[in-house]
Formats: structure tokens, sequence, C-alpha cells
């Protein structure tokens, strides 16, 4: 599973009635997942604006919007194009705390209780499945470029590890949802201060998940995404309290 593919999952097409503000939000969603890398830039106009079912002028208008908020630096002739300049902020708690107060408790617990719903969904499917060499090979790798990614890197490859789990379901759907689900919480995941000893605990229990799933086990793999997911709630209590 490429990045390509991620790219056709999250910017899928948009609704006519809310073209210029469902395209910020799908650019937006790629930009904050980490699915186009700071630095990198968006596939070309006439790609995008197919991808999305949108005009050209919408694209323009909405890739506007984002370089003036500060997400994109739009680079005019030949070497040129819309290139991501937004870099997740460092962790910390008072900015988490400022993210929830502004979510709203009920609606932290609900994008919680959404995701865990999905991604467990996710993981008990594949784990069902036959996964075929090439796919299982997709996750081990996911698994390994996590568990050696330099800490500024931590949060888009741990985005790309669990995006990877629904996506080689081969349901569009699905990976869908956990993108969504992903996207309503990245704010606060990314404002979570980085400890050793959590990272650590994370690479044992994302360890956990993908065996679970390589050894056929739906059942073992629900569970193993739950523990991490549960971790990661009391985490935000912790911070929170």
């Amino acid at each position: 599973m490429d990045e390509s593919a991620r790219l056709m999952t999250v910017l899928r097409p948009v609704r006519a009635g809310n073209a210029f503000e469902e395209t910020v939000e799908r650019l937006l969603q790629a930009i904050k997942l980490g699915v186009v890398p700071p630095g990198d830039k968006l596939p070309p106009e006439r790609e995008l604006a197919v991808r999305l079912g949108i005009s050209r002028v919408t694209l323009r208008e909405a890739i506007r919007a984002l370089s003036e908020a500060g997400y994109l630096d739009v680079r005019r002739g030949r070497y040129g194009g819309a290139f991501v300049t937004y870099v997740p902020p460092q962790p910390d708690a008072g900015d988490l705390r400022q993210v929830v107060a502004e979510m709203g408790s009920d609606d932290l617990s609900d994008a919680l209780t959404f995701r865990l719903a999905v991604e467990c969904g996710a993981a008990q499917v594949l784990a069902a499945s036959r996964l075929a060499e090439d796919r299982r090979q997709v996750l081990l790798q996911r698994l390994s470029e996590l568990n050696e990614a330099p800490i500024e890197d931590y949060r888009r490859l741990d985005t790309a590890f669990h995006l990877s789990i629904a996506e080689l379901t081969g349901s569009t759907l699905l990976a869908t949802a956990c993108a969504d689900a992903r996207s309503r919480v990245s704010d606060l995941l990314n404002a979570i201060p980085m400890l050793q000893v959590n990272l650590d605990h994370a690479a044992v229990q994302h360890r956990a998940i993908v065996d679970a799933i390589l050894a056929g086990d739906p059942d073992g793999a629900r569970r193993a995404v739950t523990e991490h997911l549960e971790g990661t709630a009391a985490l935000l209590r912790a911070f929170l309290a």
C-alpha cells in the first residue's frame, strides 16, 4: 500500500453543495495526517481536480485559502506546485488542554469511541483475511519504519501504521472511516508530550497488533488494538488532570 493509495483514501470526491469547504477539509486532512509530508508537494492540479470531482477554479480557491493560512507554499514555474509547509507544533500539555476545550468533552469522548470502533473493526477484518505475502510485508515494513522513526517523524509514521491496517483490508469505506477517525484526534495526539517510556510501551503494543493479525487471530487483534487505544486515552486523561 503506497502513498498514492493513501492519498486516494483521503482525497476522495467531495459533494457539490459544499465543494469549496469540503475541498479545504480534504486537503487539510491529507496535510495534518502527514499523507503529504512537510516539504512535499500536492499532486498536480489537474489530477487533484479529477480525484476530488471539482473544478480547477474551486481547487485553486481552496489551495489559496490554505496558503494564506500557512499550510501551503504555492510556487510557480516548471518546478512549482503547492508545497506543504505545515509542521505539527511541538507537543505541549497546555496546547492539549486548549484543543480539548475547543472540542468539548462530549465531542472528545465521541471521537475516541469512533476511533476505537473503526480501528478494532479494521484489525479484526484484516486478521480474518488471508493476507498475501506482499501485504504481510507492507504491514511489517510500516511497523519497522515506526520503530525506527526519529522523534520528529514519529506521529506521521504512527498514522501511516494505523491507517495501513484499514487500507490492507481492501475496503475503501473502512479506510476512509479510519482516516476520518484519526483526523478527529490528530491535534490531540500531536499535543501529547512524547516520553520515551510511552513510546517503548506503544512499540510493544504495535508489535502485539501485528502479531495477532499475521497469526490470523481476529479476537487477539481486537484486544491488542483496544489495549493500545485505551492506553492512549488514559495518557490523554493523565495530561489533562
